[in-house]
């Protein structure tokens, strides 16, 4: 078989059984020359890898810049799991032997081989301390893992809820840490000024074939280095529509099974066949994948790939957001997927005779998630409420018992939040600034709300504030049918969302009875959601389910009070009041009510409204315990870190 030679030193071979494009398996990293270990403070360490052994650029995006390799990280065959490097630029380089600090250009008298190869060792004070001056985190992954998040949606490029923020921001965190990291999500083009987001991705120029759907499809790779990220982007005409990453105004695409069995093939592929800076992520990768969309990977890898021997020592985690979105259709669409025959079973799934639409129905179908659950190594769910909510009858939407089998590799982590971007002493969406040492400003972010939003300036007021999508999981129904009661009590109330357009309307509605009290603005606007978020006393959060929420987490980092259902990540993060506690100093984060009712809730919204107007100081106790409270992705990096540690542990689930 002939063999390819790329810049006269990494040889790479077609592999047997797959058709492709310019779709090459490396061999081996054999031949990569020993890499001088460097140490920059001019900016904080990058995972990247680069290619040392040519003067020649392989799949890098036009404006990447050269770096310079620190560290390579190796298992024990000698194969590359990741490296270090210093950033490009004009920087300053650290010598440890002599104190110096010198800058790029004389980088080479610069280098000191005796480096300690892991940053922040204890005892090596000098260096710890530069540094921290510089903004280096000073937590580093005991393992170093090459990870690849498969997602249909990661903020800035492309998001509509929860799941766009997380893989927008863990990915940036866990990088921060020392993995190398990329992220595979679709090239979406709209025909907006959303299209802009991917300007800076350039195609990487390799093409590969899917066969799926009864043919041989053709997408390509976009690619951008950002924030020590490698953001890969799938490339493919479905994914160049108007509307959102699933559907538009007329419903959900009717191709969305094609659209994502398109993305999971592709990230697939991404690890074996872009060289990214020089180096492809290789066969010993950690797949992240998140809901549905990308539930096909698993799969893919225990029927694919590992019967050729490739992915042998690969690992897949399933990230559930929302267990109610399955990705299920008729189950003679399975042989769509691309899957061997006999792997029907992993897919396969029966609705139960009360969910059929005829009495000849069978209710047989297929059920990409469920496929997910049964060939994931292990399972993470967005918050530890949600990791046990979803194994029971209400929370489990058909899939309970399977995800009870499954209980012992089920993890619940809490999200994090982009403490840069929501941080009310910084952020340039608000007029005014304040912290957790002086929020006198915060009342100023009151009035000047009301004022932007009409409603009276009446700073004693009360104000409440919803923002979500007006549907039935976040409890728009029990809002409808509580603003009468709500409204005779001297408080106001804003809402920020869009969604089902009964719900809409219903707040216009409300905005023309209550002018003096209720504000609604149909669709999203990040400047007013954090407005909003800043300006309002109560955040009202009355979800029927919620895997983690965020809203609650800016609201309470901005001093925002959140009244919420008790369940899922609501659950987990908001500490009910209790004005009792630490000899009367008081505790808790906000207000939890349970059972899911009008008058739970109203009475939970009455309650904090009097806290707020007649008790001041337990209402500034409130305010000060959320805000100092950390939800930052750093967190919930070190989690995932130890769950990586235990996929490992053990053998391939589906061997």
């Amino acid at each position: 078989m002939a063999s390819l030679q790329i810049s006269g030193s990494v040889k790479f071979e077609p592999l047997v059984g797959f058709n492709r494009i310019r779709h090459f398996r490396p061999i081996s990293s054999l031949g990569f020359p020993r890499f001088r270990r460097r140490f920059s403070i001019g900016r904080p360490l990058l995972l990247r890898s680069f290619s040392s052994f040519s003067g020649d650029k392989i799949g890098e995006s036009d404006g990447d810049e050269k770096g310079f390799i620190t560290d390579a990280e190796r298992d024990g065959s000698g194969s590359v799991l990741g490296f270090q490097l210093t950033p490009p630029g004009d920087q300053e380089i650290f010598n440890t032997s002599t104190g110096e600090i010198t800058h790029q250009e004389e980088k080479k008298e610069a280098i000191d081989e005796t480096v300690m190869a892991d940053f922040g060792v204890p005892g090596n004070r000098a260096v710890e301390e530069v540094a921290a001056e510089v903004g280096i985190p000073s937590g580093k992954a005991e393992v170093v893992n090459n990870l690849v998040f498969v997602t249909s949606e990661a903020a800035p490029y492309s998001k509509t809820g929860g799941l766009g923020d997380v893989c927008g921001s863990l990915p940036i965190a866990l990088a921060g840490r020392g993995h190398r990291v990329m992220v595979v999500s679709p090239r979406y083009l709209n025909g907006t000024a959303a299209d802009n987001n991917y300007a800076r991705a350039k195609d990487l120029g390799i093409r590969i074939t899917v066969n799926c759907f009864g043919g041989s499809q053709e997408v390509s790779f976009y690619h951008e280095y950002r924030d020590g990220v490698d953001w890969v982007f799938v490339d493919h005409k479905s994914y160049h529509r108007p509307g959102n990453p699933y559907g538009d105004s007329k419903g959900a695409f009717g191709d969305n099974q094609f659209r994502f069995t398109l993305l999971c093939h592709a990230a697939c592929e991404a690890p074996l066949v872009l060289p990214l800076g020089g180096f492809t992520y290789g066969e010993k990768s950690l797949f992240l994948v998140n809901d549905w969309h990308a539930g096909l990977v698993p799969i893919l890898v225990a029927a694919k790939y590992r019967p050729y021997g490739v992915y042998k020592d690969a690992r897949s985690i399933l990230i559930i957001h929302n267990l109610a979105h399955q990705g299920v259709e008729p189950a003679a669409t399975y042989t769509n997927l691309g899957l061997p025959s006999e792997w029907y079973g992993a897919v396969g799934w029966v609705f139960p005779t009360w969910a059929r639409t005829h009495a000849l129905d069978t209710g047989e179908a297929v059920n990409v998630l469920k496929g997910a659950i049964v060939t994931s190594d292990r399972i993470i769910t967005v918050s530890q409420g949600y990791a046990w909510e979803i194994t029971t009858v209400e929370g489990g939407y058909g899939l309970q018992d399977l995800l009870s089998s499954r209980k012992s590799v089920i993890n619940g982590i809490t999200n994090g939040i982009n403490v840069d971007e929501w941080n009310p002493s910084t952020d340039e969406h608000i007029p005014f600034h304040y912290s957790a040492d002086d929020f006198s400003e915060k009342i100023k972010c009151k009035m000047a709300l009301q004022k932007e939003l009409g409603l009276p300036i009446r700073p004693e007021c009360p104000m409440i504030g919803f923002i979500g999508r007006l549907d039935y999981q976040k409890g728009i129904d029990l809002i409808q049918t509580a603003g009468p009661d709500l409204m005779v009590d001297d408080i106001q109330f804003v809402m920020l969302g869009s969604g089902d357009p009964k719900y809409e309307s219903w707040m216009r509605s409300m905005e023309e009875t209550y002018r003096d009290k209720f504000r609604g603005w149909v669709g999203f606007n990040v400047p007013i959601s954090h407005r909003i978020t800043a300006g309002c006393d109560i955040l009202l959060m009355p979800s029927r389910f919620e895997p983690c929420g965020l809203n609650q987490l800016y609201a309470m980092r901005y001093g925002t009070i959140p009244v919420v259902h008790g369940t899922g990540g609501l659950r987990d993060t908001v500490e009910n009041f209790n004005p009792y506690a630490e000899g009367g100093a008081g505790a808790g984060t906000g207000w939890v009510f349970t059972p899911l009712s009008k008058d739970s809730m109203v009475s939970a919204l009455r309650l904090a409204a009097a806290t707020y107007r007649e008790y001041k100081e337990s209402w500034e106790g409130l305010m000060r315990r959320g805000m100092t409270r950390n939800y930052s992705w750093e967190n919930a990096a070190v989690q995932y870190e130890q769950v990586f540690q235990w996929v490992f542990m053990d053998p391939p689930y589906v061997s």
